[in-house]
Parts: C-alpha cells; structure tokens; sequence
C-alpha cells in the first residue's frame, strides 16, 4: 500500500521535519535558559519596573512634610524593595554621608533614576552588600536572609536620606547587553539550523555521488542503493537501469566479436591444410605466414575481449608489495628491473588485471628498450602515481597519442618477432581505467620513456 505524500520520504518533508524540529529544541533550549538564566535572561532594569517604583517613592517621600516621611517610606515596602527614611543628624543619615563608596561595588543599572531626581542628582550614593554601609544597624531589611541586597540613597534638601535596598537582584542585563546576547543566541540557533539541514539534505546526495563514483572501479558488479528522499531514489534508480543497459550492450558486444574471432581459428585452420598441397615453397612459405599473421590476431583478439569481459572484484592489496614482486621476477630472469617508493601502501582495485598491466608494461620496456625502473609515489590528494622509465629511445612525439589505440603498432613491418598486434597497451588503458585511473606516456627529457598510471584515492 502507497504512504500518503506527506508520510513519504522526500527532499521537502526532511526539511520541512529539520527546521521544524530544530525550531522547537530552539524554543525548550530558550526556555530553560529564561528558567535557568538568572540575570542573564531576566528583563532589564527599566522592563523590570524597579526604576519608575523607586523614583516614584523618592518624589512621593521626598514633597511629604518630614513628619510623615518614615510612614510614607514604611507603606512603600514591597516583597522585593524596602524603603527607610532617616532625618538629618541620625546615625544612618550620618553613615550614608561619610561612608566610603566602592566604584567596583556600584551598579549602574540605577543610573536610570537620575531623570527622577530633579535636584542635585549628585546627591544620590549606589553601594552593594559588600559594602561596609550596608553594615550600618536600622537598614530597613534582614541582612541573614538577603546577602546580595543592592542599594540606593538618596540626600533630599533638608539633608535627610531616603533608602531604597533591592532586596535581590530581579532585574538582567541592559538594553544594548541583551541585544547582543539575543543576536547571539539568534546567530547560533542560524547556523545551528543551517548545519542540520545541510547535512540532512547532503548526505543523500553525498551517498549518491559515492555510488556513481564507484561504478567507475567496479562497473560490471556496482550497484547504486535505492535509499534515502524520493527524488534520490529516483535518481538511483535511473541510473541503475542505464548502468544495466550498457553492460548488457557491452556483453553482447564482447560475446559477438569473441564468436567471431573464435570461428576464424577453422577456416585458418583449413587454409593452412590446403597450403600443404602447394608445391611452390615461396608461395607456400607466404601464405603460412599470413596465416601465422591472423592466427596471432585473433589469439590477441580472444585474449583481450576475454580480459574485458572478466568479473574480477575490487579487493584491498599492498600496492608496493605487487611492484616488487613483479620487479623480483624480472630480476629472476636477469633483467635489473629496479623499485622505489614505500614499502607499505594499501590500494583498492583489481590484484591479478592491475598484475597483468604492470607485466605487460615493464615486459614492453625491456623488449623495446631497457630495463625499466618502477616508481611509486603518493600524492597530496592521497591518490598514487606509479612511474615505469627505461632508457631506451623512446616513441616519436607524434605517436604518443595513438599507442593506446586497438591494432596500433610502432613498427609496421609484418615480423612478429618485433611486436605483437597492438591490443596490449589498449587492454592497460581498459584495466586502469575500469580501477578509476588512467595511463599516459611522455618522452624524458634526458633521454628514454615514462609512463605514468595515476590510482585515484581509496574511498
């Protein structure tokens, strides 16, 4: 039974469910964080409503005749600020115009009461708890329960002090502190957001480019996974149909010229029979070696499209250790095939095909040239450069681009002895290619032939 559309895993609803999910662990987050906050995440001293109280109750106290000010102060109290009203020459009034005033201890926050005070705002003192004012008997407030009390004295004209103690802090941070926090808080949640519906809408495609990438190592057994959003699978899909497509016009291709290099080898064989009734030697001679000629053909025919049409998987195997197995058997066999590059590099690819491409290539060095010696170097990209240099004469500037072509021979005489048929070199290129590589040739300047195989990066 088909899901609804919107039950579907697609591209819109995993963006539609990450910002949406993302917005609410946003909104807890910031829940927790007004809970949690403390001054950090209260409103500050102006939305707190502390300012506009306490300067109310300073004009208030401060117009009231000097008999009711203690009354009017004492009605003032709230449960989160007191008031006190001492007269001139009392010990309190008298401690709050000697007392030392710590600048550090001082908060600005009631800076906001100055537009109250219309008159000698220099006569208003801010202190803490910590201070030693606060120490002074008579202040209007438990001093065991409330340690973190913040204050604020006012000297009206008459040379009496209104005391204004907040008994905690229940006011946050100013206006411009807030803002940036709030931006901050907003940046991080942006690019929290971003992050997790990036990565939710590229990893699928990131594994679809992984897949498309690997039918270049493995083209003949890769398959792409038909996972992830719709649009994805539908992709995957696709390209899966194609992928079957080509290898099946591949395999009928391989099949039919196989089939007809194979059925060949009977009428040669016929031919060459017939050749034995023919009494002129010359003339028999000739023929025999044409026959020679297309049965040389066609056997490097059948090896090719046997090469092509092999199903050998992909498998981890010591890169330098192959090199230098295959340089020891040369050396075996007298030729000083020498090696140099690390003795430990682990590669994916093809063992016995990338075998049979190394052979081939350092067995043309030494028929055609010298002695080659192999090169391994690892690149910055973590992919490898494998280096094949002789010192022989090298290939005509002209001809490099055309060695790599089926049936192409630089010797173009008809003596088998001097060169094959010209399908070694294309059945290299064919297998380096089929690992994600490839292969070129280029002339040294100092004389000689290097031939250059790149191996991409392992994935």
């Amino acid at each position: 039974m088909k899901r609804p559309f919107f039950l579907e895993d697609t591209i819109a609803r995993r963006l539609v469910v990450t910002v949406t999910l993302a917005a609410a662990v946003t909104l807890i987050l910031l829940e927790l964080f007004f809970t949690f906050g403390g001054k950090w995440a209260k409103p500050d001293i102006q939305e707190a409503g502390v300012v506009s109280q306490v300067g109310a109750v300073i004009r208030i106290v401060g117009a009231a005749p000097a008999a009711d000010r203690e009354h009017l102060a004492q009605a003032a109290n709230t449960d989160e600020v007191h008031f006190a009203w001492y007269a001139p020459g009392s010990p309190q009034a008298q401690v709050l115009q000697n007392g030392h005033y710590s600048p550090h201890a001082v908060s600005e926050g009631w800076r906001f009461l100055r537009p109250y005070l219309r008159q000698h705002p220099e006569r208003m003192v801010v202190f803490q708890e910590n201070n030693p004012v606060s120490r002074t008997a008579g202040l209007p407030y438990d001093r065991s329960r409330f340690d973190d009390a913040y204050f604020a004295g006012l000297q009206l004209d008459d040379g009496s002090w209104i005391l204004c103690v907040a008994l905690q802090r229940f006011w946050g941070l100013y206006a411009f502190e807030r803002f940036c926090l709030q931006f901050l808080m907003f940046s991080l949640w942006v690019i929290a957001v971003s992050l997790i519906a990036s990565r939710q809408l590229s990893r699928p495609i990131e594994h679809l480019a992984d897949g498309v990438r690997s039918l270049g190592l493995q083209p003949r057994s890769a398959r792409l996974e038909q996972d992830g959003p719709r649009e994805i699978r539908l992709v995957a899909e696709t390209i899966n149909g194609m992928q079957a497509q080509i290898q099946q016009f591949i395999e009928y291709r391989t099949t039919m010229l196989a089939a007809i290099s194979h059925d060949l080898r009977t009428p040669l064989t016929r031919i060459r029979l017939r050749g034995e009734f023919i009494d002129c030697p010359e003339q028999q001679k000739n023929l025999f070696r044409d026959v020679d000629e297309m049965q040389a053909m066609i056997d490097g025919a059948l090896s090719f499209f046997r090469n092509d049409a092999s199903r050998e998987d992909s498998i981890m195997f010591d890169l330098p250790g192959l090199l230098q197995t295959i340089a020891n058997d040369y050396c075996d066999q007298g030729f000083p095939v020498e090696y140099h590059g690390p003795a430990k590099a682990g590669y994916v690819g093809q063992l016995y095909a990338m075998k049979r491409v190394f052979s081939n290539l350092v067995e043309n060095a030494i028929k055609y040239a010298t002695p080659p010696t192999v090169t391994l170097e690892t690149q910055d990209d973590g992919s490898y450069m494998v280096f094949i240099r002789d010192n022989g004469p090298g290939i005509p500037e002209n001809s490099l681009s055309e060695v790599f072509e089926p049936y192409f021979r630089l010797d173009k005489s008809r003596n088998r002895q001097t060169g094959g048929v010209g399908l070694g070199l294309t059945s290299a290129q064919t297998i380096v290619r089929s690992n994600g590589g490839d292969i070129t040739m280029v002339n040294r300047p100092e004389g000689g032939l290097e031939v250059r195989i790149h191996l991409p990066k392992i994935r």
